[in-house]
């Protein structure tokens, strides 16, 4: 948890700035401020090039497993129909499991969870919301830019045992570009309740290094995102 509240303390200091910054420009809306919490599920569709490396037999891969996390998100209107978000999630810890041959050697891979890490993966988001802010039903789209950091990597033994030894895995981090369609519903005065749909693109270079010898893959995981959350207005 403390991990996660050192990473996210820089874009706290931004949203701050932009507050401030824009507090006289955006004073004729009543509740210009929207916080949500909720629920979200995310769907991975990795693509990755064979692992390439010493020893690695061909069409060795893997895949990321979906999962389920907490949505947090500050909303903040903007003057024209428009809002800008900054959509985070408690960081999850995912699971990549092996896939291709049923063996490496004698090891099992094919299914075997070969690795773990956490996403910090904060994504700013500029929208267009349809209808007056009156309605009681709001759609909205949104385009805007994702960045993942990826940190606690580890192997498991199961992937150790597949790599040969005790193995250190590098995930660079990665910035793509990420959209969103929404629904927003109005519960009261300052409640609403959101569900939307995002997708975004997230690219990383694998290196795994086994005492020296280092083997490498290109993934993208392309994660896509369902998110029912509530919101109060201020």
């Amino acid at each position: 948890m403390t991990s996660f509240i050192v990473r996210a303390l820089p874009a706290a200091a931004a949203l701050i700035a932009i507050n401030l910054c824009g507090a006289t420009a955006w004073a004729d809306t009543a509740n210009p401020n929207d916080v949500r919490l909720g629920f979200e599920a995310v769907f991975y569709h990795t693509n990755a090039d064979d692992l390439e490396g010493p020893y690695v037999p061909a069409g060795v891969n893997f895949h990321t497993e979906n999962l389920q996390t907490l949505y947090m998100g500050y909303v903040r209107t903007l003057p024209y129909h428009l809002s800008a978000e900054l959509a985070l999630g408690y960081p999850p810890l995912t699971h990549t499991q092996g896939q291709g041959p049923a063996t490496l050697g004698s090891v099992p891979y094919n299914g075997q969870v070969i690795s773990t890490a956490r996403w910090f993966a904060p994504t700013a988001l500029l929208e267009y919301n349809f209808f007056s802010e009156s309605a009681p039903v709001r759609p909205y789209i949104g385009i805007g830019v994702n960045y993942t950091n990826f940190y606690d990597r580890q192997s498991t033994s199961a992937g150790d045992a597949a790599s040969g030894g005790p193995t250190k895995i590098s995930l660079p981090a990665s910035w793509g570009p990420a959209a969103t369609v929404g629904l927003a519903y109005k519960l009261a005065e300052r409640w609403h309740l959101y569900a939307s749909y995002s997708a975004s693109k997230v690219n990383t270079r694998l290196t795994a290094d086994t005492g020296g010898i280092s083997r490498t893959s290109h993934i993208e995981f392309n994660p896509q995102v369902l998110v029912i959350s509530v919101g109060f207005a201020f």
